[in-house]
């Protein structure tokens, strides 16, 4: 294959993969797996929940539903082979990617709808960084598999970002007396 960004991305895929422990780059890469990403969000949907932010806990679990659908037919129409398995399709885009993505930062956005708590959205971006780097060093994806579902996924996070009231008492639900409100 070839063309003006399948060219530098096998270059690059090339010249990264393997340069760091299986052993190492697996368990990066199994960040992004349903079993460990959508129970933190599952957690967090019931987080807001209880704190009075049901609409937005839906619109997060609603975002994570679609995530298959934004991704699936994508991986379908476009059969890209895997970088270390040519004989193999359905690597483009990542479905690990989108998975942690969405997950990790929908449950940030609903732990931490403010800006004054800003740990939890780099945890989520930290999170992300590491299983796209594990999918890219062990070889389970190349670059732009990742990079695509980091930008297929972003308009599903404005939609949670934009349904997450940002300050107490938005939601429309009253606060607990003492309780604050994120």
């Amino acid at each position: 294959m070839s063309g003006p960004l399948l060219t530098p991305d096998h270059a690059l895929s090339r010249a990264l993969v393997r340069t760091v422990p299986d052993s190492v780059t697996e368990r990066l890469a199994d960040l992004g797996n349903i079993p460990v990403a959508v129970p933190v969000l599952a957690l967090a949907m019931a987080y807001a929940a209880r704190r009075g932010r049901g609409r937005a806990a839906l619109v997060a679990g609603l975002a994570m539903a679609l995530v298959p659908a934004l991704i699936v037919p994508l991986k379908d129409w476009t059969a890209r082979p895997g970088p270390l398995e040519p004989w193999a399709a359905g690597y483009f885009p990542s479905g690990h990617t989108a998975t942690a993505l969405t997950a990790y930062t929908c449950a940030a956005l609903l732990v931490a709808p403010d800006t004054r708590r800003p740990w939890p959205q780099a945890l989520a971006a930290l999170l992300t960084a590491l299983t796209a780097t594990g999918l890219i060093l062990r070889g389970f994806h190349w670059p732009l598999d990742v990079l695509a579902s980091l930008l297929l996924c972003t308009p599903l996070l404005l939609a949670v970002r934009a349904a997450v009231p940002k300050r107490p008492g938005q939601s429309g639900a009253p606060l607990r007396p003492g309780r604050r409100s994120g």
